[in-house]
């Protein structure tokens, strides 16, 4: 069957007891046909036209569907679609969520990417049909439950490239169709599942991807650089701060994020492509805290529930899976408190790596490291960027990156073609990847100090300046280079501590990326000069979506607001509010949250006789969803 993918338009009509969808591609010369049962709305009943339509064709089959239903007054207009998001069922009818208007935020070698700007839902029920409970007090609290997920904020899309995936996977591992709306990052898996299991196809649907999508122009050395930062959050395991803690059974964390920064030439000649992945998620173990409207810090309580640490032992499986070895852990967390909590999770989060260790050959010991962020920052001869960085290089010599040069038969601006190889990038293992440099911090189960990372890394072992190009007839061609393993940063919430260490992993991520490409001398950028600024900014941005949508507001940023120079009762009291609209957010807000999360990712679902989640023993234990919850 032949794919509209990449199409702009589609566009409904209604008709007396079906929708048609008439979908095109983007220059309209060809056209499919999709019709919607309205007759029996408590079913999903839909299909698909087999006919390939030219837009002659189109136009004959619009003239005869208005036709068909002049008795009823014809065909009538409702919308245009930019793609369908899904069907969701409460009590009464299916209704079809669609998104009518799209912002294009980027583009990844002609691939553009979008934000939704504008949804609707369309009830699929004619006047006729519409059963009993449509108005019913419970279907209306539905409905305006699920509204309360802003689609119009940090989702984005593709209808060409598959943004669901790191780069290094849609060239090395190409997936199409199902298998893309069964990854972890896909946001409307469940609202889509219906009318994929019914057509076997995903051409009428888009895969939203929720989190952060920044995309800027950096130029350096004379040329123009694409630089993209990518988060993906997790649809497994997810919601608010207090409510989705630790892990579950079946090896989930919450705020699971996986972090993308791109950096790509449009310059003319071979182009170059460099991504590097890293991932942030909360401690494995299960552990949580209750939500108070007295206490801003409530008690941190570690559940003695799996004494083998089989979810923590399944979280990094799934991790190896993903990324391949070595599996790379910095923990942030305190060291000492005055009153055990977090130092608490560190005990026993180490614990458990050892504990796994134990069962797995040494080749493929997770890496674990300490390191008290918070003392740190504390301590007037510690500078906790420089240490950061240090461990990032250390990192980086573990798991490499990736890069590829394309073919210099792609011109600027063209789409490439991400499921045939490269010039140069027939793949192969990561055997040319030079493990050297001094590693010991990384493979240690104790704390790193300040003595044993501080000073700048040695790169002359990176295996990047001194790669040696081969000649590919009038063109050289770089060898390519794969990422494997990854770094998982954490601290308590995976928001504040967190994303500094991030960033210094991108800064030092950057500057051999673009060394690679050819674009700096140094594979070592310095942490004051102006790409390093302009990075800081990308990952601030990210953090305070992150920290949004998870913790409720924005993230903590005193070590960069120092950086930038900042008065220091400037920063305090940036933080005291910032702690106070958390706080807020999390004893109030959340379990409203955590409600619309779990319908609109299928976690719950809708049904007579079942309780409901304004009912008190659905959400943590309140009757918090009432009439009058705002």
């Amino acid at each position: 069957m032949t794919s509209l993918n990449g199409r702009v338009p589609n566009i409904i009509y209604l008709g007396t007891e079906k929708f048609y969808i008439l979908g095109t591609n983007t220059d309209k010369t060809l056209w499919r046909l999709l019709k919607i049962d309205r007759m029996e709305p408590s079913e999903l009943n839909i299909d698909e036209d087999s006919t390939m339509y030219s837009h002659s064709e189109y136009l004959d089959l619009r003239k005869t569907l208005d036709e068909d239903h002049r008795s009823t007054g014809g065909l009538n207009f409702v919308t245009n679609c930019c793609g369908i998001i899904g069907f969701i069922k409460f009590l009464g009818p299916y209704y079809m969520l669609i998104i009518t208007e799209q912002r294009k935020i980027g583009a990844i070698f002609g691939h553009a990417v979008y934000q939704v700007t504008k949804t609707a839902m369309i009830e699929l029920s004619s006047s006729k049909m519409k059963p009993t409970l449509l108005n019913s007090n419970d279907e209306n609290r539905y409905k305006k439950l699920l509204q309360t997920i802003d689609l119009r904020k940090d989702f984005f899309f593709s209808h060409s490239y598959h943004i669901m995936r790191s780069l290094q996977k849609n060239f090395n591992d190409p997936q199409e169709g199902w298998d893309l709306y069964d990854t972890m990052f896909v946001w409307n898996e469940f609202l889509t599942r219906g009318v994929r299991n019914i057509l076997e196809s995903t051409c009428w649907t888009v895969a939203l991807v929720y989190g952060f999508f920044k995309q800027d122009k950096i130029k350096t050395s004379g040329k123009d650089i694409m630089l993209t930062l990518i988060a993906r959050r997790s649809r497994h395991y997810a919601g608010t701060r207090y409510l989705r803690r630790g892990v579950n059974e079946e090896g989930r964390v919450a705020n699971d994020v996986e972090t993308e920064q791109l950096v790509f030439d449009d310059t003319l000649g071979p182009r170059q492509i460099s991504s590097v992945v890293q991932n942030r998620g909360s401690i494995p173990l299960f552990w949580s805290q209750e939500t108070s409207k007295l206490i801003i810090k409530p008690d941190i309580i570690l559940h003695e529930k799996d004494n083998n640490y089989e979810a923590t032992r399944l979280h990094f499986e799934n991790l190896r899976r993903r990324y391949g070895d070595p599996i790379i852990i910095l923990n942030l967390i305190k060291t000492r408190e005055r009153k055990p909590r977090e130092s608490t999770l560190r005990q026993e989060f180490d614990k458990a790596i050892k504990i796994i260790n134990n069962g797995l050959p040494v080749e493929n010991h997770l890496r674990f490291l300490h390191w008290d962020l918070n003392k740190s920052t504390r301590s007037k001869n510690a500078n906790a960027l420089q240490v950061l960085m240090k461990v990032a290089f250390e990192a980086l010599n573990l798991t490499e990156f990736f890069y590829c040069q394309a073919s210099s038969a792609q011109t600027p601006g063209s789409s490439l073609n991400l499921h045939a190889p490269l010039n140069g990038c027939g793949f192969r293992g990561c055997d040319d990847k030079n493990d050297g440099g001094n590693t010991d911090c990384i493979d240690n189960n104790g704390d790193i100090s300040q003595e044993d990372t501080c000073g700048s890394s040695d790169t002359s072992t990176s295996g990047i300046a001194e790669d040696v190009a081969t000649n590919n007839g009038s063109t050289t061609v770089k060898p390519p280079k794969l990422q494997s393993g990854v770094l998982r940063t954490n601290c308590i919430d995976c928001l504040d501590r967190t994303n500094v260490a991030q960033y210094a992993y991108g800064l030092a991520s950057l500057g051999r990326q673009l060394h690679a490409l050819g674009s700096v001398e140094s594979p070592e950028l310095d942490l004051d000069s102006p790409l390093a600024h302009h990075l800081m900014h990308f990952y601030e941005r990210m953090g305070d979506t992150l920290a949004l949508q998870y913790g409720g507001s924005a993230a903590h940023n005193k070590i960069f607001s120092a950086k930038r120079g900042h008065l220091k009762f400037a920063i305090q009291s940036q933080e005291f509010f910032r702690t106070l609209q958390r706080y807020y957010s999390n004893a109030y807000m959340d379990a409203y949250k955590q409600a619309a999360i779990n319908l609109f990712l299928g976690y719950h679902r809708p049904q007579q006789e079942k309780f409901a989640p304004w009912e008190s023993e659905s959400v943590a234990g309140e009757n918090v969803l009432d009439d009058k919850t705002r």
